[in-house]
């Protein structure tokens, strides 16, 4: 790390704050916690890191080398060349939407279209530039829910078929004091319907996914209406790329649409960066956190980006803000955008369809397997939930030394899911290495 101070600047500064020494200044902390000296191996050259960094990075098994059946968020997707090519330009490589409207024309533009993109798919009027992934998209739902109603309704209903990760950032982000989650206790077979007892008027909002954790399509138009009776928002959290085929969330009248941007052209990367999609109804723009870029025209008629409602934003507003995000994934709606454009319409629907049919190929297949059956009976787009006969950690322990990665054990997030997992099937699995994860699980339920 290359620090610029000088002695000479570092004795001005603690003249200037009343500080006779630097062990003056951190005198307050814990000495265990203070390091003199940073323990550094001994200096080596740039060609002698290089090559131990990509030593260290020849250990990673990626999905590159291995065959992946886990999704549960994150998926293994095909992404065009295209993609990589364009974020690499100069012109785009930032992650942050620039306040300088007059000389970044391009940047802006790539969020207009962008957002065109989004409410395209979902159905919905208005999307943002983006929040940092889906699980944040989620939060500030809520958060704009609460807003929406200006604190007055404390009364939220969280799907028990939601991520339980989204579940866990929405306990983080939003305050417990004097609001209430209700629903994500329920049992995890409830269908929607189950939700309608707890609905009332002081419900602020409904979320649900689609399809839903445990892979489960669902149309929630009903909920929507019987929400809608007591003016009750709906947040639907969707996999983006579900809705080549799938009803809209906006054909259902849905308030809010968050997803997780990562299956349109962003890679896996280790867990991010991601994305969070967003997107509303036009009449509650005006309690949506983040960025939005208008299009209009200068005083030569000339088409021209601007950032609009920036009067929301903490920068601004400060205190009274709806929300502390005033950035967004720039880099990473840039992505969505080019993977989205270079697809085209009739192209999202083949690559949904070949998700679709390849993950009931697999469903088809691996029940075949005496011992192995769906759990539920709900449709499902690319991810179903299989019980298996011995524990899902010691298959995907065998399945690791064949080099598959096995779905995720639910178990490790519902501990009475014994022996249950969740594979997902994405156009990059051959039908080669769905039967060769069959042949494997035959193996071991003998």
């Amino acid at each position: 790390m290359y620090i610029p101070h000088t002695d000479a600047d570092r004795e001005e500064m603690l003249k200037t704050i009343g500080v006779k020494s630097l062990e003056d200044l951190f005198g307050s902390l814990p000495k265990e916690h203070l390091f003199r000296h940073l323990n550094l191996p001994p200096a080596i050259t740039e060609m002698e890191a290089f090559n131990e960094l990509k030593y260290i990075a020849s250990v990673n098994e990626t999905t590159e080398n291995l065959t992946c059946f886990l999704g549960a968020g994150a998926y293994n997707h095909y992404i065009p060349a295209a993609v990589d090519q364009i974020l690499r330009r100069g012109e785009f490589y930032t992650a942050y939407t620039p306040y300088q409207p007059e000389i970044s024309q391009g940047t802006l533009q790539a969020i207009f279209e962008y957002q065109s993109l989004i409410s395209a798919i979902t159905g919905m009027d208005v999307s943002n530039a983006s929040h940092y992934d889906g699980a944040t998209a989620v939060a500030e739902a809520v958060n704009m829910a609460y807003h929406q109603f200006r604190g007055k309704r404390k009364k939220f209903i969280l799907s028990p078929g939601l991520n339980p990760q989204y579940l866990e950032t929405v306990h983080t982000y939003i305050p417990i004091d004097g609001n209430q989650f209700l629903g994500e206790d329920l049992p995890l077979s409830s269908p929607p319907s189950a939700l309608y007892d707890l609905i009332d008027e002081e419900t602020a909002l409904i979320v649900v996914q689609y399809p839903d954790f445990f892979g489960r399509i669902y149309d929630y138009t009903q909920l929507i209406r019987k929400a809608h009776d007591t003016k009750t928002l709906v947040a639907i959290h969707v996999n983006p790329l579900s809705l080549g085929i799938l009803k809209t969330p906006g054909a259902m009248d849905a308030d809010i649409v968050t997803a997780e941007g990562q299956p349109l052209g962003i890679p896996l990367a280790f867990g991010g960066p991601y994305l969070g999609i967003f997107a509303s109804k036009k009449e509650y723009v005006r309690k949506m956190a983040g960025r939005i870029v208008g299009e209009t025209r200068d005083n030569k008629g000339n088409r021209g980006y601007v950032l609009t409602l920036s009067t929301r934003e903490q920068h601004i507003r400060r205190e009274k803000a709806t929300s502390n995000i005033c950035s967004n994934q720039g880099l990473m709606t840039l992505a969505v955008a080019v993977y989205l454009s270079l697809l085209g319409k009739q192209g999202l629907r083949q690559v949904a369809t070949l998700n679709y049919d390849k993950a009931h190929y697999a469903a088809d297949a691996i029940t075949s397997i005496p011992g192995f059956e769906l759990v539920f009976d709900t449709p499902f787009f690319n991810e179903f939930t299989i019980k298996c006969p011995v524990s899902a950690k010691k298959i995907n322990e065998y399945l690791l030394d064949n080099d598959i990665i096995g779905g995720l054990d639910l178990s490790e997030y519902y501990p009475a899911l014994k022996n249950q997992m969740l594979i997902a099937v994405t156009e990059m699995i051959s039908r080669d290495d769905i039967d060769a994860l069959v042949d494997l699980l035959s193996e071991v339920a003998k």
